[in-house]
């Protein structure tokens, strides 16, 4: 790495010291290292996978469970990739990629990473507002002008450090987790037919439906921002890296960080396909939308006896969580992406502030047009997915490439198994978010 070259989000970079490799505590080297893998897995629990999750489970119940189960170990390899890229290069990935290409590519991906940030602040945008309207009434007009001011939120927990800002979405991610887990204790699912859910199916690949439905699981699983966040957090550790053995240390840590907190995220999109599949599989509606589920679970007659003002409460407070801390890392996502491609920095609160005004742009646009209608917004979900989808090849493939590079990444220049899974995944992806694309239209 060059030693002027600025460093990746800067201002947490080699900001938190971990124990020695020379240390033998297990247990305090994980909690040391833990923390960056909350912030990604957050991108893996965004209003956009509560959709596909919802909408899997009540029009297939259980059986689109192997495709989230495939979906993030698939998620688990591609953030190792973007680990090992951080730790080793000490670059992020739009930082390594813009070493090796001229200046017209470096634009061209910014701008088609830039759009991918945008659409990924939608979704928490868009989420936040319903979630304040099924909380308060509040009309969705307002609720999208109060995410403004979420970028007081932001500053305020980076003031703190990065290090308050993970136990933070550590925090909230539990919080998620056991209000779902409390919801489905309570409607009681098959076990079952939960884990027969778990096992691959030929028929999702010959129903037409289940195949689209599990593209867009895929599409809202696998997402670009996650892997530049991820190869900048990895450097926010402070440690010997001219040290190969704390070199090591620090990959495998990473590693055990990545993959606890996927399982998390798998564990809440798992509980709410399970709550979409036990509540309203087989009922006279469609519970696709967060007011669908929302209403369906005060009502006994969907619901019979568990129909409850509590639980269709924690089910909107949930998405408000998600809503909000999603927010923090499409913020951190998008000053990655500007730097590292543009060598522009600007002031976190500039950026924040830039972001969300780009952002809300074209959700005040259409709102007018459509009079604010719920249905509308909640499509700009999933149309937010298929941008993602299409940026997401623009993401992978350098990554396969960088980390197979050997003047890069030296004695940690993957294996010739690792960069053919890798490439193969990619191009399976690829393929299945084109037919996603394809079927949306």
């Amino acid at each position: 790495m060059n030693e002027q070259q600025n460093k990746s989000l800067d201002e947490i970079n080699r900001s938190v010291k971990v124990p020695s490799v020379y240390e033998s505590s297990f247990l305090q080297k994980f909690l040391a290292y833990s923390g960056p893998g909350a912030l990604v897995a957050v991108g893996y629990m965004d209003p956009g996978n509560w959709l596909t999750s919802l909408s899997g489970g009540s029009k297939y119940r259980y059986e689109l469970l192997s495709v989230l189960l495939i979906s993030i170990l698939v998620a688990m390899f591609m953030q190792t990739l973007a680990i090992k890229l951080g730790v080793v290069s000490r670059l992020d990935l739009a930082q390594a990629i813009a070493e090796k290409i001229p200046r017209w590519g470096r634009y061209v991906l910014w701008f088609i990473n830039e759009i991918a940030m945008m659409v990924t602040d939608m979704t928490g945008v868009v989420g936040t507002s319903i979630a304040l309207k099924l909380l308060f009434g509040l009309p969705l007009i307002f609720g999208i002008f109060l995410t403004i001011f979420d970028v007081l939120l932001v500053l305020l927990f980076l003031h703190f450090g990065i290090r308050r800002i993970e136990f933070i979405v550590l925090f909230s991610i539990l919080v998620v987790g056991v209000i779902f887990g409390i919801e489905v204790f309570r409607v009681q699912p098959n076990i079952g037919g939960i884990l027969k859910g778990l096992v691959p199916t030929p028929r999702i690949l010959t129903n037409h439906d289940k195949l689209i439905m599990s593209l867009g699981i895929v599409g809202a699983t696998i997402m670009p921002h996650n892997v530049y966040l991820h190869s900048s957090l990895a450097q926010s550790r402070r440690y010997d890296y001219h040290d190969p053995k704390q070199v090591n240390e620090a990959l495998r840590f990473g590693k055990w960080d990545s993959n606890v907190h996927l399982v998390a995220a798998f564990l809440i999109n798992a509980l709410l396909l399970i709550l979409g599949g036990t509540l309203f599989f087989n009922k006279n509606a469609n519970f696709s939308a967060f007011q669908d589920v929302y209403h369906g679970l005060q009502n006994s007659a969907i619901v019979g006896s568990l129909a409850s003002p509590l639980m269709s409460t924690l089910f909107a407070f949930a998405l408000l969580i998600t809503g909000m801390i999603s927010s923090i890392t499409s913020t951190l996502a998008g000053q990655i992406v500007m730097e590292g491609y543009l060598h522009i920095r600007l002031p976190l609160w500039e950026r924040r502030l830039l972001t969300r005004f780009v952002t809300l742009i074209p959700i005040l646009i259409i709102g007018f047009i459509v009079g604010f209608s719920d249905d509308t917004f909640e499509k700009m979900i999933v149309f937010a997915q298929i941008a993602l989808s299409i940026a997401l090849p623009f993401t992978l493939f350098p990554m396969v490439a960088l980390t197979n590079n050997h003047d890069l990444m030296g004695v940690h220049t993957n294996r010739l198994s690792v960069t053919v899974i890798g490439y193969l995944l990619t191009c399976v992806i690829t393929v299945l978010n084109i037919q996603f694309i394809i079927a949306i239209f």
